[in-house]
């Protein structure tokens, strides 16, 4: 069928109502949104973002309501679409934006992607990787590995992903979205080694839509965390308080998820296989950890500074 780009859809979207379909790849994803609220009378009150991408660029596509149970856990990084029958919209401006592996992408910010149950009903179909053809000219999935030697240098809030050998994980813990509130985000910290410095990975791994993976990070996995923000405290020594938190768009996975992955690919992600085949496991396994209260940043070492 005749298909439209994401480029010509910014040109002349404000003069249609009805749009040719689109073929995109998925290029990042965020965690489910819900946004119940008692007075609001929403079947399935749930909203979730994609960035998808073809050969002209990338835009954001938001996946409403009740087509977030059906479609959220099929939609991977990754997965190309056929989209019929969508709306265009003006963009939401306060939503977080992931930082792109290809910094030469062109991004069309001003409109996204709307996808409903009804005006117009969104026909949605996903098409199998060994179908995809070059032609199409669909980005490949790109990521921004680091190893732990280079983490010292980097910026507080510097937007990165990260593989290591989990050596230990905490207990789900819970902090307060507010401060007198009834939410609350759940997290755990973990420690991963990659065998470029004698430092581990300090990461705070929030919950995000994948809570099956959430609570299956035991010591010795492969753990792939991506989309991963830097946080430094910049008062102190550079390396002593440095760690990665989760962001809106941050995906975990670990041993038993990693085959079919785009980042199996990557350069650096070989680089860290190649050293774990090195390592000898009854070894790791004695420096392991498991649960416990972990309380960091460590508090200072007397009360007057505390």
């Amino acid at each position: 069928s005749k298909l439209t780009s994401l480029g010509q859809l910014e040109m002349t979207w404000r003069s249609r109502v009805h749009f040719h379909p689109l073929l995109v790849r998925i290029l990042h994803k965020s965690r489910l949104r819900y946004y119940g609220k008692p007075e609001k009378k929403v079947d399935m009150p749930y909203q979730a973002y994609f960035e998808v991408a073809d050969g002209s660029g990338m835009m954001s596509m938001v996946l409403w309501n009740s087509l977030c149970p059906e479609w959220y856990n099929s939609m991977k990084i990754g997965t190309v679409l056929l989209l019929e029958q969508y709306a265009i919209k003006t963009s939401y401006p306060f939503k977080t934006q992931p930082t792109p592996g290809d910094s030469q992408m062109k991004r069309f910010a001003a409109i996204e992607i709307s996808l409903n149950v009804r005006d117009p009903p969104t026909k949605i179909s996903i098409i199998p990787e060994e179908m995809v053809k070059p032609e199409w000219g669909l980005p490949e999935v790109k990521y921004r590995f680091i190893t732990r030697s280079e983490l010292d240098d980097l910026p507080n809030n510097h937007s990165c992903d990260v593989i290591g050998l989990v050596t230990f994980v905490g207990r789900a813990e819970r902090a307060r979205k507010r401060e007198h509130g009834e939410d609350f985000w759940l997290y755990r910290w973990a420690h991963a080694i990659d065998g470029t410095s004698d430092q581990p990975f300090i990461l705070e791994l929030f919950a995000t839509s994948q809570p099956d993976v959430f609570e299956r990070i035991h010591p010795m996995t492969y753990l792939v965390c991506t989309q991963m923000r830097v946080v430094r405290d910049l008062t102190e020594t550079l390396s002593s308080k440095i760690y990665l938190t989760t962001s809106n768009e941050s995906q975990i996975f670990i041993t038993g998820c990693h085959k079919g992955q785009p980042y199996t690919k990557d350069t650096k992600v070989k680089n860290f296989i190649q050293w774990t085949k090195t390592q000898n496991e009854a070894e790791q396994m004695k420096k392991t950890v498991i649960g416990g209260y972990y309380p960091f940043p460590r508090p200072p070492n007397n009360f007057l500074k505390y």
